[in-house]
């Protein structure tokens, strides 16, 4: 099966991993994010045009499902196209400690919440500590947990 395609029904069936289960598994309204981890591996062991297209794709997806439209997309494709920046030639003999997956996914996801939750302030004019405390810190946290306990689980 060729590359592309795989990789096409792997973030696929993240997406829906995220959609039927991981999004409804709310932690005092906090929930991973694992399309973002998804869309961090992608970027960063492919490069900045990778990662853009599949933050835009994953974006696109998220919008249609959870009615924010423009918001994912931007903040994926963004998020994507940063990480792509950080790709390296070597990215194939990339090996990642849990304590790495741990503090890399909790970055990611605060510097992606973090745009995510001023955007939603902004088209929503919501002012209250959710979004601070729920969506933007609790979330991240949750996020780096997933990440973690995926490489664990992953590593067996």
């Amino acid at each position: 099966m060729p590359v592309i395609i795989r990789h096409m029904a792997i973030g696929l069936a993240v997406f829906a991993v995220q959609w039927l289960i991981l999004g409804r598994l709310r932690l005092w309204g906090a929930y991973p994010d694992a399309v973002l981890l998804y869309l961090a591996y992608t970027a960063i062991r492919y490069g900045r045009q990778a990662g853009a297209v599949t933050g835009f794709g994953f974006g696109f997806l998220m919008d249609a499902i959870y009615d924010t439209w423009g918001l994912h997309m931007f903040v994926k494709t963004l998020v994507g196209f940063m990480l792509g920046m950080l790709s390296s030639s070597e990215s194939d003999n990339l090996v990642i400690r849990p304590r790495q997956a741990f503090l890399g996914g909790l970055v990611i996801a605060i510097v992606h919440n973090g745009i995510f939750v001023t955007l939603l302030a902004l088209q929503s004019g919501a002012r209250n500590s959710f979004l601070v405390t729920g969506l933007w810190l609790g979330s991240a946290i949750y996020t780096a947990v997933v990440a973690t306990l995926f490489l664990v689980f992953s590593d067996r």
